[in-house]
């Protein structure tokens, strides 16, 4: 998938090695990554968007519990989640196999117009299978870390693991207590700082923390900065206010994938949809001299007490 994971694993049951977890670990992340990575040219997901429109598409349990799950976060969100955003993000320079981020001509983008959009894909259920409508092609990075997270979380749980904590780039789930006997405090980065620092730590219990902002992977043209983060409806770069979104949810691809559809939607469609639907959000927003925070009344009992 293009990233790192970190796994932290408390008092593990007795006869239990690290070995064993290890073990757990690379078999989820091997099929995952065979199943959906996009920076693999034999992977599932590659050859899915190689395949010739009108073909059914036999599908593993998981890439169709994926693709499933974007699908109802496209209609959500009113399709500012969408997994055929991937020629978008190839023409802005974002992606697997891009030489770096450059900027994107109308022209570029309105032959990209009929390439982009959920409705040129059929999804079936019995038996899993996906037939393209129309040429698209698929892009999990959104969404497949999350649901990793969630895969390993089952797996460490099936070995009778209650303490652990799971992160897969930067998308968390947490389980039980930490080495101190504690909530798991998660750190919600601060947009426009070192790696690693925190603007408020959270405690999402028995729950996963994803944050999208557009201070990781961006560029600067013309005085005006443009994130990696693309609106599928327009198929250019977000450029509102909105700096980072955090959604807390009990399932990790779901948290993943909403924090990108409020990172499209931005601060006040974004929020109006968390409020609407009850999620767990935290925003920052850029502002002159800094940033502000704004959250939805879901977010509140998540917030960690100084000192905690």
């Amino acid at each position: 998938m293009g990233t790192s994971y970190h796994v932290t694993v408390i008092d593990p049951p007795g006869g239990t090695s690290a070995a064993q977890y290890q073990s757990d670990i690379d078999v989820v992340l091997e099929r995952i990554d065979a199943s959906m990575s996009t920076w693999r040219p034999d992977s599932e997901i590659s050859r899915l968007n190689a395949a010739a429109v009108g073909e059914d598409i036999g599908l593993s349990a998981e890439l169709h519990a994926v693709l499933s799950e974007s699908l109802a976060v496209t209609r959500l969100s009113d399709g500012a989640f969408d997994v055929t955003v991937a020629p978008a993000l190839a023409a802005w320079g974002f992606g697997p196999g891009s030489a770096g981020p450059r900027m994107a001509s109308a022209e570029q983008l309105a032959a990209l117009s009929g390439l982009v959009g959920s409705d040129g894909l059929l999804l079936q259920d019995a038996p899993p299978a996906l037939r393209k409508l129309a040429p698209r092609s698929i892009e999990l990075s959104a969404i497949a870390p999350g649901y990793a997270v969630d895969l390993l979380a089952a797996a460490f749980s099936a070995r009778g693991l209650r303490d652990f904590m799971i992160e897969i780039g930067g998308e968390v789930r947490t389980s039980g207590r930490n080495a101190q006997g504690k909530g798991w405090r998660i750190g919600v980065e601060q947009p426009d700082a070192p790696p690693g620092t925190p603007a408020i730590a959270v405690l999402p219990g028995e729950g996963a923390v994803s944050t999208s902002g557009d201070y990781r992977e961006f560029f600067v043209a013309q005085g005006r900065r443009y994130s990696h983060t693309i609106d599928p409806r327009t198929l250019r770069p977000v450029s509102h206010t909105l700096a980072s979104v955090t959604v807390i949810a009990p399932s990790c691809m779901r948290a993943d994938a909403m924090a990108t559809a409020l990172m499209v939607l931005g601060p006040e469609q974004g929020l109006a949809l968390a409020e609407r639907e009850g999620l767990a959000v935290y925003m920052l927003l850029r502002v002159p001299g800094g940033f502000e925070a704004r959250q939805s009344a879901a977010f509140a009992p998540y917030l960690s007490p100084d000192g905690d």
